[in-house]
């Protein structure tokens, strides 16, 4: 398999910890979204919209959508499984999962950022204040949904799966724009052990060849 990331792309975050998780290996090839490599005709052939991740497949298939590609490493290789096969416990991991995929995510990626600077002359702080805004909404969100839980050292259980995968990247992009996250513990705990795994711990943004150091 050949994966197309960006270290700081938390929806390449999410693929990598995935692989990791389940022990799949794969090529890396880095795509710089802050240079706009992700609009170059060639990653546009591969990426219609432009972005990051893209998996391309051991039979030249490409997918692009990160919970498209959680749920295609799962059925290809059910070990370490992502999402539980029992429906509810399923529906609730992409509850979680979804919630930072569909609402949180997408306010505050890099493209929305600058149009809101570029395109609609926000300030610096202003962008922050708009970052911090949905970050606080969609976090105090997740905080209930993993309260409502049965307690466990992961989102949904004693081993991660895709809502970690999820909640790990989101979490990092909001500490790296200081929000105070000090009103989501739980949040707070789930980040912490899923920082001591071995598989969170390579998917790192900070392990990536293409992180600047």
């Amino acid at each position: 398999m050949i994966l197309y990331s960006f270290f700081n792309s938390s929806t390449s975050y999410r693929v990598r910890i995935a692989l990791a998780l389940k022990g799949i290996e794969y090529q890396l090839r880095t795509v710089s979204i802050r240079e706009g490599e992700q609009y170059s005709a060639a990653h546009r052939s591969l990426s219609p919209i432009g972005g990051v991740p893209v998996l391309v497949t051991d039979d030249g298939e490409v997918l692009t959508q990160s919970l498209a590609i959680l749920d295609y490493l799962d059925a290809i290789a059910p070990q370490a499984p992502l999402f539980p096969t029992e429906p509810m416990r399923r529906a609730r991991v992409q509850e979680l999962a979804l919630l930072i995929s569909c609402d949180i995510h997408p306010l505050n990626n890099l493209r929305v950022l600058k149009y809101l600077e570029y395109e609609l002359g926000l300030k610096a702080g202003e962008r922050s204040e708009w970052y911090g805004h949905w970050i606080a909404k969609g976090l105090a969100a997740a905080e209930i949904l993993l309260q409502r839980a049965d307690p466990a050292t992961f989102c949904f259980g004693n081993t991660p799966g895709a809502a970690d995968c999820c909640l790990v990247p989101q979490v990092a992009n909001a500490l790296r724009m200081n929000c105070d996250l000090a009103p989501y513990p739980r949040v707070l705990q789930i980040h912490q052990a899923c920082l001591a795994h071995p598989a969170f711990q390579a998917a790192a943004p900070e392990r990536q060849p293409d992180y600047p150091g």
